[in-house]
């Protein structure tokens, strides 16, 4: 079994040859230079206001085998605290910032839901899992899953009717949080879509079950080591960007100011490893696995699913990836763009159409959370899809 620490970082060996994705011109993309210049320069002005955006951002685009475009803007850590008082970030001096680079991991949040499902998908495509089996097949003690008949497509496409989350960073221990999530039953009307972070824990549960191997194992065996992700692993990170200050009341824990720890709290409260959160990575492992996905599930040497496994996540309703949202996809959306986002600032959209890509990692949280406006998330997706020639 990988140590934490091997798997936020170093990745231990590379049993595998290095992902294909090569860097290279626009042109040589089929993308356009000058929409993808317009793409970098926004996403600096996002990090350059008064009241930025964010504090830091990281962008990877590109088309085919191609990465067109790999920029970084503002910073990892820019601020020391958050002041209530004046609703402003204390800011480090110069000297003491640290500046973001193409290298910098960001705490996925959310992105880390699309890993838990490909996951899944792989226990589908070896025969372990069932997509219309019931939890309680795999996990009776999961009495509330149990008696209500969820089943494991209810989990990945978030029609199971359990509530968004729970506060199982409020629990006293381990054993308390997981009479929580077995005592849960749905509220909402089964097969109606209600996102929620549950779904994906519950999921963790069944993977765990029907494998014997733990989540971060699991991710990294699966996913990240044969695809040579060796900057993508659960946390802790060190040397990641700087999420929130995160102190109560705006926050469900007092924190501090967080870097290299998981900004989520229920994730924090399950000690790292969660299947809605948990996950650090960078841009250009990100477009490694949006290349994987691009391609039917294969890699240079390495496969993690077969092609119709990859339709069944990315076919609609989508398993684990939201598919065709013009909020976050701009222009993108239409035609099978999948993709989701993380709360920390996070995103990634792959569209077959195109056979592009693009990762928006931002710093968003950074000193504290805010409503979330993914009106940047969508303008840089518009950008990419105006970028593509002979669509």
């Amino acid at each position: 079994m990988p140590s934490r620490e091997q798997t936020c970082g170093s990745g231990g060996s590379r049993e595998l040859s290095a992902p294909k994705l090569r860097h290279d011109t626009p042109e040589r993309a089929g993308l356009d230079p000058g929409e993808l210049r317009h793409l970098v320069e926004e996403v600096h002005d996002l990090t350059t206001a008064d009241r930025p955006w964010a504090a830091g951002a990281v962008v990877v685009a590109g088309r085919g085998p191609v990465i067109a475009v790999e920029a970084a803007a503002g910073w990892a850590v820019r601020y020391a605290s958050y002041d209530p008082t004046t609703d402003t970030g204390v800011e480090l001096p110069s000297d003491t910032r640290v500046p973001m680079t193409v290298d910098t991991p960001f705490d996925l949040a959310s992105l880390t839901k699309l890993f838990t499902a490909v996951a899944a998908v792989q226990q589908l495509e070896r025969g372990r899992l069932g997509i219309d089996a019931r939890v309680g097949a795999y996990l009776p003690d999961f009495r509330a899953a149990a008696e209500h008949g969820i089943t494991v497509r209810e989990l990945l496409t978030h029609t199971s009717g359990l509530r968004p989350d729970l506060p199982l960073y409020a629990c006293s221990d381990d054993e308390e949080r997981l009479a929580m999530l077995r005592a849960e039953p749905p509220i909402g009307v089964p097969g109606t879509y209600t996102y929620s972070d549950l779904n994906l824990l519950l999921l963790q549960h069944v993977l765990e079950r029907v494998t014997g191997r733990t989540l971060d194992v699991l991710v990294h065996e699966g996913i990240t080591r044969p695809l040579g992700m060796t900057a993508t692993g659960f946390g802790p990170c060190p040397g990641a960007a700087a999420t929130e200050d995160q102190r109560r009341p705006w926050a469900k824990a007092d924190r501090g100011m967080l870097r290299g720890e998981v900004h989520d709290e229920n994730a924090w409260a399950l000690g790292g490893v969660a299947g809605h959160a948990g996950l650090f990575s960078t841009g250009r492992d990100l477009a490694v696995f949006c290349r994987t996905l691009l391609t039917g599930g294969s890699h240079g040497p390495a496969r993690i699913l077969g092609p119709d496994f990859v339709d069944l996540l990315l076919t609609p309703p989508g398993l684990g990836f939201a598919l065709d949202q013009p909020w976050f996809m701009g222009e993108l959306a239409g035609r099978g763009a999948a993709g989701h986002t993380g709360f920390t600032g996070t995103s990634l959209v792959l569209d077959r159409a195109t056979d592009t890509f693009l990762v928006l990692l931002a710093t968003t949280v950074h000193p504290r959370r805010r409503p979330s406006d993914n009106r940047p998330r969508a303008a840089a997706a518009t950008r990419v899809a105006r970028a593509v020639r002979g669509a």
